[in-house]
């Protein structure tokens, strides 16, 4: 399995040969998605299989050691994440060429993208795993800059690269202070002597930020929803659904494996902190954006932080030797996780469907686009509700499964860690109704309603293979949501492995349940009650309605009658982005700096009055717009090294290096 998993990374790499050669897009985008498919295939199989643990030594790599590869239950799951996001886009993208003078920025990138995201889901020792993990920044970065034209393209490439630097930058420290006697790399040189101490608080904190700012976790998120728009729209599916989980796993993979079982239970406050001002942050901010793609980027930020939130109760619960319910909280945030790759996904795919029949990503120049386009209604629909958490989709089961970790929390006795729960557990609340609501506003604005601009009005539906990718995600939410337990028997190995707990025996085809006596979740019942209600509804609106059917104009939201020309309302009276953001822009305004202005003409003047909404995210009032005071001060201070003397310049050169000598020497002795 694993030597198959492997020969699959070495032939996405070398898709960039003739990537480059041909610029072939149907080529590439076929070939990637039969090696994905190929991939997903074999990574299901090893988690039916009860995923055991394989190692694969390289003969090349570091000079004192060779690359090690290596698979696992946990790997296995990210690599089915990857390779679901990976077959579906490229499938999309057979009937989507780009421009010949973007063919090569574009093409090139693509299959080393994927190929170093499973690269590092492969690693087996530290080089490896950075290795993959900065490839997979550098060929992402290549595809957000594929219209360098764009000023905004521009914009979002020199962010993304800051923060992929930020993320290399943290985590090759991680291995350093991670790495066994004798400089030994090999995750299982490092499981047997994990760090201790101060090395250990480093470890945690490093790890936090540099895996948290790939996954998008606040105050670190900033670039998502810059780089989201300026990538094409498959790659866009890419980085939401699979890029953010890669990150996520070599959190897990350092903080709950390499890193040692003892870690302390304040281990789980960073994560706690961060994943509900994340989960809040995103949510808000998804009901505030106009732009299609920024909204689900904003969705993203969102949902990391619920995995966050998992992620740090169940810490929390194995510091406390509450392995049951670590196991439950760790299942809820693996299979949210995967969960949120197919939702997203899908949303993205149905972005990129909705641009190219709407010509636009501005919600309030869409509309009306059900009728024009609707199998990228349904798939859009399904995603939609799924990402709101209405059940029997796979939205809730995740969310679900995190509601009971929550409600556990008073199995440990720590008063304060208690409290914290509970403010947590209020702003998930907050998050879930944000997040429901802004997809309420996506699809409501863009899809139904009247056309707002004539490309609306005449959009046309995408092409078949874009139309098939749509709909095997959709399945794949629809049976994901109805069949929970076979997912979480196959998440049973990884949750023993990690926490030594799992929920697999109470995991059944038609009811899940936490733990033995709680209440349960049986999807395919309430499937059942839903679908006999609706028919209920239907047959007594059939049985008791009026003969006929009255039609008349569009209620024009109070205003006068629409003129003869526009029978039916005029578009611009429905409601749009910006008045169904008004309430909670105005509720919420200390959190997101919003405020109003109005532009009123004086009398006699003939031009319009103008109403403007203006808000920013709180990660750039006070984090980043300071650090960025900060380093052109520091730029200015540095010039003065121009005007130094060659004896100043050897002076401050033999200064840094008795410096270094002595940190070594110290750091040797500890």
């Amino acid at each position: 399995m694993l030597t198959v998993l492997a020969l699959i990374v070495a032939a996405l790499a070398a898709l960039a040969v003739p990537a480059v050669a041909l610029r072939r897009a149907g080529l590439v985008h076929a070939a990637t998605a039969v090696l994905c498919a190929l991939g997903l295939l074999t990574a299901l199989a090893g988690l039916i299989a009860g995923g055991d643990r394989v190692s694969l030594a390289l003969p090349f790599g570091l000079p004192w050691t060779g690359m090690v590869l290596a698979v696992d239950p946990l790997s296995l799951w990210f690599l089915l994440i990857v390779f679901v996001s990976g077959t579906a886009a490229s499938v999309y993208a057979l009937d989507d060429p780009p421009a010949p003078e973007r063919a090569g920025a574009i093409l090139t990138p693509y299959p080393v993208f994927l190929a170093a995201m499973a690269l590092t889901l492969l690693a087996g020792d530290g080089f490896t795993l950075l290795l993959g993990f900065e490839l997979m920044s550098l060929a992402s970065w290549a595809l957000v800059l594929a219209r360098p034209e764009d000023p905004e393209s521009r914009r979002a490439g020199a962010l993304y690269l800051g923060m992929a630097g930020l993320g290399g930058a943290c985590l090759i420290p991680v291995f350093g202070l991670l790495a066994a006697p004798g400089v030994d790399l090999r995750f299982d040189a490092i499981r047997a002597a994990p760090p201790e101490g101060l090395a250990a608080m480093a470890v945690m904190a490093l790890t936090v930020i540099g895996a948290g700012s790939k996954a998008g976790l606040a105050p670190l998120h900033v670039w998502l929803p810059l780089a989201h728009p300026a990538a094409p729209s498959h790659v866009s599916a890419l980085m939401s659904a699979a890029m953010t989980k890669v990150a996520l796993y070599v959190l897990i993979r350092i903080l709950f494996d390499l890193a040692g079982p003892t870690a302390p239970i304040w281990w789980s406050a960073p994560l706690l902190v961060l994943g509900a001002a994340s989960a809040v942050l995103g949510a808000l901010r998804a009901n505030l954006e106009t732009d299609t793609k920024v909204v689900l980027a904003c969705s993203t930020v969102e949902n990391i932080g619920l995995i966050a939130v998992a992620l740090g109760l169940a810490l929390a619960f194995r510091a406390t030797d509450q392995g049951p319910v670590a196991a439950l909280a760790l299942s809820a945030g693996l299979l949210h996780a995967l969960n949120h790759g197919f939702i997203k996904t899908l949303l993205f795919l149905g972005a990129g469907a909705i641009q190219h029949g709407g010509g636009s990503r501005v919600l309030d120049r869409l509309g009306g686009l059900a009728n024009r386009m609707p199998w990228t209604t349904a798939g859009v629909l399904i995603a939609a509700a799924s990402a709101a958490s209405l059940p029997p989709l796979n939205g809730f089961a995740g969310e679900w499964l995190l509601l009971q970790s929550v409600l556990a929390a008073p199995r440990v006795g720590l008063l304060a860690f208690q409290i914290a729960v509970a403010l947590v557990a209020a702003l998930l609340a907050l998050a879930v109704a944000l997040a429901a609501a802004a997809m309420v506003r996506l699809v409501g604005v863009a899809l139904l309603g009247r056309p707002r601009t004539p490309r609306a009005a005449g959009a046309m539906e995408v092409s078949r293979p874009a139309r098939l990718a749509m709909a095997g995600l959709a399945v794949g939410c629809v049976v994901a949501g109805l069949l929970p337990g076979p997912l979480l028997v196959l998440l049973e190995p990884a949750t023993r492995m990690l926490v030594n707990g799992g929920i697999a025996a109470n995991a059944g085809w038609l009811v899940i349940r936490p733990g033995i006596g709680q209440p349960g979740y049986a999807p395919l019942l309430m499937m059942a009650l839903l679908l006999a209600v609706c028919v209920g509804i239907a047959w007594l609106l059939r049985r008791h309605a009026p003969a006929g059917v009255l039609r008349g104009p569009a209620w024009a939201c109070g205003f006068i009658a629409p003129p003869p020309h526009l029978p039916f309302g005029d578009p611009a009276s429905q409601y749009g982005a910006g008045s169904m953001a008004q309430p909670l822009r105005r509720m919420l305004a200390p959190a997101v700096a919003a405020r109003e202005v109005v532009d009123m003409p004086r009398p006699g003047e003939t031009r319009p009055a103008r109403h403007v909404a203006i808000w920013s995210d709180p990660a750039w009032t006070y984090l980043f717009i300071p650090l960025m005071r900060l380093r052109d001060l520091g730029a200015d201070r540095a010039d003065i090294l121009r005007g130094f003397t060659i004896r100043r310049t050897l002076a401050l050169v033999f200064a840094t290096l008795v410096l270094l000598l002595a940190i070594i020497a110290l750091w040797e002795q500890r």
